[in-house]
């Protein structure tokens, strides 16, 4: 798989609109969007100001640093499948 890097726009009604000509020949692709975030200290605060507050997750774990870790983050969603990340990781690291 060969990639590009190409700078784009996306219009009032979401579509992508690609600013300067391929020399690509014709068939299908795959698109990875890549858009960039606001500064740190404007997100955080957005963050802050928007989410409501969290209940804590209760994890038992005799480790009290990797407790308090487990505890600050997300459970795994219901829909993970676990072949299917470790089958994305391996074609992402050998270039499938």
């Amino acid at each position: 798989m060969q990639a590009y890097k190409l700078n784009a726009t996306i219009d009032e009604l979401g579509h992508l609109i690609i600013d300067e000509p391929l020399n690509i020949a014709p068939g299908t692709v795959e698109v990875i969007i890549l858009q960039p975030v606001p500064s740190v200290e404007s997100s955080t605060e957005t963050q802050i100001n928007s989410q409501p507050a969290k209940q804590k997750r209760i994890v038992e774990c005799s480790i009290p640093i990797l407790k308090e870790w487990l505890e600050s983050t997300e459970p795994t969603p219901s829909d993970f499948d676990p072949d299917q990340a470790k089958w994305e990781y391996l074609k992402e690291k050998h270039n499938l």
